[in-house]
């Protein structure tokens, strides 16, 4: 599908951010581990958390829908059932990478495949570790899904210092770590998202800037009952696209707000964005509020590899609203964004160099020249099928003096099914 984009004279209305994704997958995950009934609400439509329902329910998880609500019946860490097939985890890696230590630590044997996409992104993150705790992985090239897992002896318990700050990884270790009799210990130096340690309940212990998080066979896995919050990074396209237009006032009720996926928010306020948040209160384990943001006058921004983790999915997004900051804004230390569901970083050069910006890729990030009064020439964007790209497409769309497309327009669904409807009601 080719989305059509029209400038829009103004963006004003409420619009509640589709729930969460990764706190989506995790609550199955969890639920299915815990031994008894979880009730999920507000759980996600998009594609990947879906998967997610898939291969458990191949596990032998009960898992009813009704609407947007999902009751789990968890079978405990020693309930699930060899699966009679491959499970496949579409073109999610939060799915692959976390699913692969809960098999490893429960010595389940199967096989997990995925799409194109997901098939050349890099599993050798998560091998190298779960091999170490005893599991056998064989991969495509050592390295690409497919990927067949078994665990022939007992887990081993691992001590693992994280070599990137990456969520997926982490998790994996833990998960696989609570199948274990002694813990397993991963030390995280630069944070990363923390919902699993939150649902979780993980011990953690803090070194000055350094986290040690435990988990084995004596932690207790909680019912995972709760409303899943909005998912900030969705929630992200519209405090962009609230802050670069003159005429916009924009309200975001019930999003997430873990001070663990909130750098983008913070790097806003620091642009200089008109951003205000009302009624914050708790969702289950996790942190929620109500944002509104309006129109703003940006100034530039230098973005370097320490604040890269926490807004890693927000980068895209990020280079469009750096294009109407007054200045030179700077992103380094971003080379982790050329192995996501495309070369992230190559795609929005392309989409900036369509817009006809004034900008310069490096190999780990981008310098753009921006400008108040950058208007963005109209084009057709390719969205290489990267959810991301395609939203960072549509709303640099909306600034521009006459339409532009978006090609492939229907992978906005991968996270967030109905952007291009929500992108409407605010022009009207």
């Amino acid at each position: 599908m080719d989305q059509k984009v029209l400038p829009a004279a103004q963006l004003k209305g409420t619009i509640a951010p589709p729930p969460d994704k990764s706190i989506s997958h995790r609550s199955v995950m969890f639920a299915a581990l815990h031994q008894g009934v979880s009730t999920i609400e507000n759980f996600s439509e998009a594609a990947d958390p879906h998967s997610t329902v898939s291969c458990f329910r191949s596990l032998g998880v009960e898992i009813e829908q009704h609407r947007s609500t999902l009751t789990v019946h968890g079978v405990g860490r020693d309930g699930f059932r060899h699966p009679q097939q491959d499970l496949d985890c579409g073109n999610s890696g939060t799915t692959m990478r976390l699913l692969s230590g809960i098999l490893a630590g429960a010595g389940i044997s199967c096989t997990l495949v995925g799409d194109e996409s997901l098939s050349a992104r890099t599993m050798r993150r998560i091998i190298d570790p779960l091999e170490k705790m005893g599991a056998r992985i064989k991969a495509r090239q050592d390295d690409y899904a497919p990927l067949s897992i078994s665990r022939p002896g007992s887990l081993i318990p691992l001590r693992f210092e994280l070599p990137i700050p990456s969520a997926q990884l982490k998790s994996c270790v833990l998960l696989a770590g609570l199948f274990g009799k002694e813990p397993t210990q991963v030390i995280e130096r630069i944070p990363s998202r923390d919902h699993t340690e939150r649902l979780l309940d993980l011990g953690i212990e803090k070194a000055g800037n350094t986290r040690i998080i435990s988990s084995s066979r004596q932690d207790v896995i909680p019912e995972q009952s709760y409303t899943i919050p909005g998912d900030f990074s969705a929630a992200a396209f519209w405090l962009a696209a609230g802050a670069i237009h003159p005429r916009a006032e924009i309200e975001l009720p019930g999003t997430g707000l873990n001070p663990t996926r909130t750098a983008f928010l913070d790097i806003l306020r620091e642009m200089g964005a008109n951003i205000r948040i009302e009624q914050e209160r708790q969702a289950g384990q996790e942190p929620v509020g109500d944002i509104t943001v309006a129109g703003s006058e940006l100034k530039p921004i230098n973005i370097s590899s320490e604040r890269v983790p926490n807004c890693i999915d927000e980068l895209p997004i990020l280079a469009v609203a750096m294009l109407f900051a007054d200045g030179v804004s700077r992103i380094s230390g971003a080379e982790e964004l050329r192995h996501k569901e495309t070369d992230r970083l190559n795609a929005v050069a392309e989409i900036l160099e369509n817009a006809g910006a004034d900008f310069t890729e490096y190999e780990d990030g981008l310098e753009i020249n921006g400008s108040p009064d950058f208007t963005p020439r109209p084009a057709r964007y390719n969205s290489y099928h990267d959810h991301r790209i395609a939203m960072a497409a549509g709303v640099l769309s909306l600034l521009a003096d006459s339409p532009s497309t978006v090609l492939g327009a229907e992978c906005t669904a991968i996270s967030y099914p109905s952007f291009w409807d929500d992108l409407q009601l605010l022009t009207n």
